[in-house]
């Protein structure tokens, strides 16, 4: 019953992801892009991770100030293999999108980022990232804690 289930789930997945493509194509201008890309109801990282990984376990934290709930990190397996998984996430309602900041990463974000691709490296792991953002947040709170150098740092 479970198989069904997960078949129906990832074809309703790959039926809106297709929606969204094609409405891409049908895209004129350069505003146009930017309004499907803000359309409610995208496919994010975590629905993603759900129909693509055997298991995931999610982790937390920068090891410095504390986590952010707008970048999605941890370990999934796919057919046996770990991979690491880094995404942006935005919330699929408005208490989520409230959470996790409408998708802005914070520095812990960045920070966090940078740890599990490293993590990734010294355990010879591939990594995925879903890139899905408006920006890194630009509150005063973000610039104290070094949000310029967390992202330069990811430039590197």
């Amino acid at each position: 019953m479970s198989d069904k289930k997960d078949d129906t789930k990832l074809k309703s997945t790959l039926e809106r992801i297709e929606t969204i493509v094609s409405s891409d194509k049908q895209a004129k201008s350069s505003w146009d892009c930017v309004m499907l890309s803000r359309q409610q109801g995208r496919t994010g990282t975590k629905q993603f991770l759900n129909l693509m990984c055997d298991d995931f376990m999610e982790l937390h934290g920068d090891r410095l100030y504390g986590d952010d709930p707008a970048m999605v990190g941890g370990i999934g397996t796919i057919g046996g293999r770990a991979i690491t998984f880094i995404g942006n996430h935005k919330g699929a309602n408005f208490k989520e999108n409230v959470l996790c900041n409408y998708g802005m990463s914070n520095p812990e974000g960045y920070r966090k980022a940078l740890r599990l691709a490293k993590q990734a490296e010294k355990f010879n792991r591939p990594v995925v990232c879903f890139i899905d953002t408006p920006g890194a947040y630009p509150g005063l709170g973000s610039e104290e804690r070094g949000i310029g150098e967390a992202i330069a740092q990811n430039l590197k």
